[in-house]
């Protein structure tokens, strides 16, 4: 695909969401600050995408599978287009204010609706299993090497 817009490599600083992740769905999420969102360029449209992320922590050399959403969040009638990760990883800790950098590989889904969260939740599970899948792959793989994550 000439006009793919993967791999896309960004960072920004993790911010306060709306606490639902954790609470309501049972997937806690980084939220990228205004600015990290505004530089999405068009083709990335509102969905679920699959990459890579580090978080820039002292001591923290991991680079862990990711699942990231880009939208508004319809079925929680969001207006303003955010973009969550969430790392498949269990941290002990939150990390407000830290740098994260992540890699966008591929699309999983495009953004839509949910009869409830239930739904919702599944549908979210379906896409760390889906992500986890594609990063298993020699193709995923050889982002673990790049120079964006070594800087």
């Amino acid at each position: 695909m000439a006009n793919s817009p993967f791999p896309y490599f960004t960072s920004g600083t993790i911010v306060h969401g709306f606490g639902r992740g954790s609470k309501e769905l049972g997937c806690p999420t980084a939220n990228f600050d205004e600015t990290t969102v505004e530089k999405l360029p068009s083709s990335i449209h509102q969905g679920v995408y699959y990459g890579w992320a580090k978080l820039l922590k002292k001591g923290d050399n991991e680079i862990y599978k990711m699942v990231t959403s880009v939208g508004t969040n319809p079925f929680y009638n969001g207006e303003k287009k955010t973009m969550e990760t969430h790392i498949l990883h269990q941290f002990r800790e939150d990390f407000y204010d830290e740098t994260l950098k992540i890699v966008l590989i591929g699309e999983i889904r495009k953004m839509t609706t949910f009869e409830n969260a239930n739904e919702l939740a599944a549908a979210i599970q379906n896409d760390i299993s889906t992500a986890s899948n594609k990063l298993d792959s020699d193709e995923c793989g050889q982002y673990l090497k790049h120079s964006f994550f070594q800087q």
